[in-house]
């Protein structure tokens, strides 16, 4: 792996990096001095292997692909990522452009699909939209990661009961469910509630979602 540009100020402050995967070197070099010089910080690689082998869960940032490449090819990569769980997006780029290769690319989820030689304009434009979706995927893995934390506070009983009021229960159903009164259901939930920030149902059943959801 090389590493250009590692101090980029905007791309740096969130740990955001473009990872170039081409097995041509000349293709390596320029997309990494055209990105470098725009602010960009930029990893290359000479093969899908190669970025597999180096790959860790905690890179962010986007992947420009080659679709064709000596032993395993872009998408093979990025559906070996997204097997191990890897949802980092990723630009595909291909020097023999056809209609089937890009349905494929699509159909994958790829960004964008860019034919060789790139137009530049193109280019930036995929790569600022990579790296948008890449700052939204960090963000929502902060705020469940943070929603999770807070729900860790909870009590049992607390969480008992919460359980039971995002499924739609009220305090006078709750309360015989779990053998308390009324009144003790009311106050742990609203402990619960303060613990986690939350001042109505609805946005308690949203952290419940999302909670199941990760």
């Amino acid at each position: 792996m090389l590493l250009h540009n590692p101090d980029a100020p905007e791309q740096s402050a969130h740990n955001l990096t473009v990872y170039i995967v081409d097995d041509d070197p000349s293709v390596r070099d320029a997309l990494g001095l055209l990105l470098g010089v725009r602010g960009y910080r930029t990893a290359v690689f000479s093969s899908g292997e190669a970025y597999l082998q180096a790959w860790r869960p905690n890179w962010r940032g986007c992947l420009l692909l080659d679709i064709r490449m000596s032993g395993m090819d872009g998408l093979a990569l990025q559906q070996e990522l997204a097997r191990q769980g890897c949802r980092i997006p990723f630009i595909i780029m291909s020097g023999h452009g056809d209609v089937g290769t890009a349905r494929a690319a699509f159909k994958a989820d790829a960004v964008d699909f860019l034919e060789k030689p790139f137009d530049d304009v193109k280019l930036i434009a995929a790569i600022d939209e990579a790296l948008s979706r890449a700052r939204s995927e960090q963000h929502e893995q902060q705020r469940r990661s943070r929603h999770a934390s807070l729900l860790g506070e909870l009590t049992p009983r607390e969480r008992e009961v919460m359980d039971l009021v995002v499924l739609g229960r009220h305090n006078r159903e709750i309360g015989p469910a779990l053998g308390i009164s009324v009144r003790t259901v009311e106050v742990h939930k609203a402990r619960l509630m303060a613990k986690l920030g939350v001042d109505n149902v609805a946005d308690l059943v949203r952290i419940s979602m999302l909670e199941n959801d990760a």
